[in-house]
């Protein structure tokens, strides 16, 4: 799988406001760049990662207030979240390593997280070195694996986390509004390297 699954997010009568300096721009295309500055790259709660605004489907009346320059417009378009299913197969790179797991970049997206217990077993972190080592064992004889930063690694979605950071308090902990939980304690899972060469 790449890894790269859209969904669509219809924004429903969403009421686009448009500043005076947008308005030298053609109606859509400025009503695009306002979306698409409020959107892209933002987490949506219970629902993805916001990519890109796929279309704008209907473009209601505009309207203004009373002391204010700008225009209000209701806008239906569809915008494209990535959110990937349980039990995905996602491909990323090792960003980094704690004594509590590894951490994953998918490129655009950074919040993946593969716990100890979902590392292949057995496994060890070496605190030297920064990084995990899976101790693959071949009949009589042990390979010390190391799961070293940038490495291309194979892991499986097993949920997806969201928290309401719009709620979070003040002196409350800083949260991820969006994490990937994943493993790798499967066959085929884990280092493309492992699989790809003689060392398993």
């Amino acid at each position: 799988s790449s890894g790269i699954n859209a969904e669509w997010h219809y924004g429903r009568g969403k009421n686009v406001g448009l500043r005076p300096s947008l308005f030298k721009l053609e109606q859509t295309r400025a009503i695009k760049e306002v979306l698409n500055t409020k959107l892209a790259n933002k987490v949506l709660y219970q629902h993805g990662l916001c990519i890109a605004l796929h279309d704008i489907l209907n473009i209601g009346d505009s309207y203004s207030f009373p002391g204010d320059a700008g225009s209000y417009t209701s806008v239906l378009f569809r915008y494209i979240l990535f959110r990937p299913f349980e039990e995905e197969v996602i491909l990323g790179r090792v960003a980094r390593s704690t004594p509590e797991g590894v951490w994953v970049t998918l490129g655009f997206f950074e919040d993946v997280f593969i716990p100890e217990a979902y590392l292949q077993s057995p496994c060890k972190f070496d605190a030297e070195e920064n990084c995990w080592i899976w101790e693959y064992v071949d009949g009589l004889e042990t390979h010390n694996l190391y799961m070293d930063e940038r490495e291309e690694i194979r892991f499986r979605v097993v949920k997806v986390e969201f928290n309401d950071v719009a709620k979070r308090k003040e002196h409350e902990e800083q949260l991820l509004p969006m994490k990937i939980i994943g493993t790798v304690s499967e066959p085929g899972l884990g280092l493309l390297s492992w699989w790809k060469q003689d060392n398993i």
